[in-house]
């Protein structure tokens, strides 16, 4: 019986020897993809260095080895492969071959994260604050008077979703005119235009856009979804333009709008024309409406690309998934024409046949920006007052993976690899 034991006993020291890593496999084996993120995060907020392996079974994340590191991943629901010495030379051998199209960025300080978003309670959820509170990543709220008061220099990374830069609230004027809500919103806008010296919202709004710019341009990292994707460069092209009706700002709308924008102003968009029309849903020729995509909730998908993850390491990072096929989701901005995408503009997800991004990426200054077509990735057509989606039925959302890959996308630092 001493002697089982102590076998027993030996064993179990000699595994722990060897059981230098923990691997978060983010295949089809992970029972949470999404919460796989959280444990990254909360491992690095304790300032340890997390590994992403690009590409190696979808994106996988190496641990130190931590007793409560593993713990947690349990805790969690997240699934876990202990890794000894020998089977993590192994794979760091299979990375660093040049002919396999994989790669290992080290990820250091957790970044800190804001959401853009106003006081008021509106009728609809965010995707971003939905998935960051599903993976328990802390972020903090800031609106139009923290960006005044020159706050976001405090925040490497900023989320815009639902939100019109351009000063007409979201053109739901048409609807919603009486709504509780959208009083209620005007009457934030135009209190806050009026604190901080300003004549109009839009001309707010626009003060709001130029911050974020300039925060980008110092090496910020801007993710925006929805309506903000759109509506940011609409704003940015009508500098000095009056595009707001009489209902929105109180006098009529500069005629000649579309031939006074100014698309050297805009991170992504050029040549588009806007949608005067204050009844109509739309901003711009920009979005792909609901009238001009031949598709429905069946067969609306968008495919990733696959790029280098030796060369182009931020976008394989991006577009890091169990799948090179997402489905589709409506929104206020669902879709950008691809004729109306500037040609240095990366675009990371698209459907060929529609002729239209979905995923797109650029460079400002020392800073980048993601734009994200949609509203929430697991609800096809999220209708005004609509419960939030619960992200517990959705665990391992392909859709929902790209918003956090550009969550931990600040804090990567490329790896060389040693065999």
């Amino acid at each position: 019986m001493i002697r089982k034991l102590i076998i027993i006993i030996f064993f179990f020291l000699s595994f722990a020897s060897n059981a230098s890593r923990i691997l978060i496999p983010m295949d089809e084996s992970q029972k949470n993809h999404l919460k796989a993120y959280g444990i990254a995060f909360w491992i690095l907020k304790k300032d340890v260095d997390v590994d992403w392996l690009l590409n190696y079974r979808d994106g996988s994340f190496l641990l130190p080895y931590n007793e409560i590191y593993e713990k947690e991943c349990k805790i969690r629901g997240v699934s876990c492969e202990i890794i000894s010495d020998g089977q993590l030379s192994e794979i760091l051998f299979e990375i660093a071959k040049p002919d396999i199209n994989m790669e290992l960025v080290k990820l250091h300080k957790a970044p800190k994260i804001a959401v853009y978003s106003p006081k008021t309670k509106q009728p609809w959820d965010d995707a971003v604050t939905l998935v960051l509170t599903y993976a328990e990543i802390p972020y903090e709220v800031i609106f139009d008077d923290e960006i005044l008061e020159s706050k976001l220099p405090l925040y490497d990374w900023l989320h815009l979703h639902h939100e019109d830069f351009t000063g007409q609230y979201g053109k739901f004027y048409a609807g919603f005119a009486n709504a509780v809500w959208y009083k209620a919103e005007v009457r934030e806008a135009e209190e806050t235009a009026q604190k901080h010296g300003f004549k109009k919202v839009s001309e707010l709004k626009l003060a709001i856009a130029k911050k974020i710019r300039d925060y980008t341009a110092g090496g910020g990292f801007l993710f925006a979804m929805c309506s903000a994707t759109d509506s940011y460069d609409i704003a940015m092209s009508a500098d000095g333009v009056d595009i707001c009706e009489n209902m929105f700002d109180g006098d009529p709308a500069d005629s000649r709008s579309n031939d006074k924008l100014d698309y050297s102003k805009t991170f992504a968009f050029k040549d588009y024309k806007l949608i005067m029309d204050p009844w109509y849903y739309e901003y711009s020729y920009i979005d792909a409406t609901r009238e001009t995509r031949p598709v429905n909730e069946e067969n609306d998908v968008f495919a990733l690309f696959e790029f280098s993850a030796k060369w182009d390491i931020v976008p394989t990072m991006l577009c890091q998934n169990h799948t090179k096929t997402i489905k589709g989701f409506m929104g206020q901005t669902t879709a950008f024409r691809k004729q109306f995408i500037k040609s240095e503009v990366l675009i990371m997800g698209e459907n060929k046949a529609l002729k239209e991004a979905r995923y797109i990426h650029g460079t400002f200054g020392k800073g980048t920006w993601t734009f994200y077509g949609g509203h929430d990735p697991e609800d096809y057509e999220h209708m005004v007052g609509e419960p939030a989606t619960d992200l517990n039925l959705h665990p391992n959302s392909p859709g929902y993976r790209l918003i956090l890959n550009n969550i931990l996308f600040p804090s990567a630092k490329k790896k060389k690899l040693k065999t």
